[in-house]
């Protein structure tokens, strides 16, 4: 078979299974490359980027809006469900934060996390193929390979964005630390818990040494399970739907195998759509909390 003949046969066959998934999990950071660390300056997932700035500015301006639109007699629906939200998070926070100087800055906080994590999981609720063909499309029509116009539209799939997010939580944290206990309470608990300490000076020596290993270990286990708990989920969630949607690639033709895979294509992409919903608005939630969590555990001493 020739050259020409290949490539045409490669294009009316289309990608395989395996070629379809890892298109999808590429991120657009213009070079096609893969991430080969948890740390990876080298590359930026400018979808990521991208789409993470404009539902922020979205969940930005929906607040705006009902500020704006906020009346003191029967409030609308749409301001009584954000009024339902604020409540909800201030409720949570005033649970964990007994300081009224911290919940005017922490209540926003929890609740601009939860409004913006929601929005960036509740993106897996787009069709698949929608944006990344639209983009193909874009990227193609500006003279570039559109084999090569990744894009990945779920910004807390990508580890990046979730560990970004959980080293934030941690300098807050790190700021209401020395902020409630100052600077030398803050290291004198860094060195006497959860041990204690002791009067011996070698035997004090040890136990600071103890503390302290573990106090950076429990502030490295925090930040490291806030953001992957988030990826993790999202990832997943996102890897099933393109196995749902080879489910439905899968026709080929009126026959029983290609009948039945549609089926399951329907009834399980239907399914898990269903309870993709609980698992974005808990994962915002869980997010969240955590995040009132450790802010509450910073103004508490040891």
């Amino acid at each position: 078979m020739s050259t020409e003949h290949a490539a045409e046969a490669a294009a009316q066959h289309g990608p395989s299974a395996g070629e379809y998934i890892a298109h999808h999990l590429t991120y657009f950071n213009g070079t096609g490359a893969k991430q080969q660390a948890l740390i990876d300056f080298s590359l930026i997932n400018y979808d990521t980027i991208f789409f993470s700035a404009l539902l922020a500015i979205l969940g930005s301006f929906v607040f705006w809006l009902a500020a704006r639109k906020a009346t003191s007699g029967v409030p609308g629906r749409f301001q009584a469900a954000v009024e339902i939200l604020v409540e909800m998070v201030a409720d949570q926070a005033k649970g964990l934060i007994h300081s009224p100087e911290s919940r005017k800055f922490v209540a926003p906080l929890a609740l601009t996390v939860f409004v913006f994590v929601f929005l960036m999981n509740a993106m897996d609720f787009l069709p698949l193929d929608w944006l990344p063909r639209l983009w193909e499309g874009i990227y193609g029509g500006m003279g570039h390979d559109p084999h090569h116009a990744y894009l990945r539209v779920v910004p807390t799939a990508d580890i990046n964005a979730t560990m970004g997010m959980s080293v934030t939580v941690l300098l807050v944290c790190l700021y209401y630390n020395v902020k409630i206990k100052g600077a030398g309470g803050w290291a004198h608990e860094l060195v006497s818990a959860p041990f204690g300490t002791s009067k011996n000076p070698l035997l004090a020596v040890i136990l600071g040494i103890v503390n302290f290993a573990m106090q950076l270990i429990e502030f490295a286990a925090k930040t490291i399970s806030h953001g992957m708990r988030l990826f993790g989920n999202m990832f997943a969630g996102e890897l099933i739907f393109m196995l749902i949607a080879l489910m439905g690639a899968a026709w080929t033709g009126y026959n029983a195998p290609s009948i039945l895979l549609f089926l399951g294509h329907f009834v399980a992409g239907f399914a898990w759509a269903l309870f993709h919903i609980l698992v974005v608005v808990l994962q915002a939630f869980i997010f969240m909390m955590l995040t009132l969590v450790y802010v509450g555990q910073a103004h508490e001493a040891h």
